[in-house]
């Protein structure tokens, strides 16, 4: 099953500790304060049960990226 925006924007807001946090699928990394996309990427594949390539994560600069990102691991753990 694929992980819709809100539950990856929760596990974003959770990892930042702000649970005020507006995100978009457009939303830049680089626009958030405090980021920290490995930590970020670490607690999605805990939570989700995934596992990126340190070459899959350098490609991510949006919400929209990490998204998709995460509904194709969750598409091969499927097959």
């Amino acid at each position: 099953m694929a992980a819709p925006l809100s539950e990856i924007s929760s596990i974003i807001r959770d990892v930042l500790h702000d649970n005020d946090l507006k995100l978009a699928v457009s939303t830049c990394f680089d626009d958030l304060p405090d980021w920290n996309l490995i930590s970020v990427v670490v607690e999605i594949e805990c939570r989700l049960d995934l596992q990126f390539e340190l070459s899959e994560i350098d490609h991510l600069t949006t919400i929209g990226d990490l998204l998709q990102a995460v509904t194709a691991k969750q598409a091969l753990s499927m097959a």
